[in-house]
């Protein structure tokens, strides 16, 4: 009986092993130069080739790109600019010592 009851509980440790956080934070900077949150940095909107939003986060070493998505999950096409551009100042808030020739 106690080893059909640990057959049970063996498989419920695993499940409960993977909700463990695995890997970095991703809401700050891992940058060896500066490590900034990125929440205090300026997004801008890059406008991919098929006319779709992307947020854009450039730190002079570092960049960020993400999709822009409605709360359907759904990408957001608003064509606030011509396709390959960017919209918005996308530097704003970075500390990096290094700078951007872009």
């Amino acid at each position: 009986m106690t080893f059909s009851k640990s057959l049970l509980v063996l498989p419920l440790i695993g499940a409960m092993s993977a909700c463990a956080p695995v890997g970095p934070d991703k809401s700050h900077d891992q940058s060896f130069f500066d490590r900034d949150d990125l929440s205090g940095m300026k997004a801008g909107i890059w406008v991919d080739p098929t006319g779709c939003d992307h947020w854009i986060i450039d730190d002079g070493v570092e960049g960020y790109l993400s999709a822009r998505i409605d709360k359907y999950g759904k990408p957001v096409c608003s064509g606030v600019a011509s396709p390959t551009y960017i919209h918005g100042d996308f530097k704003q808030g970075s500390t990096s010592i290094i700078g951007d020739p872009l």
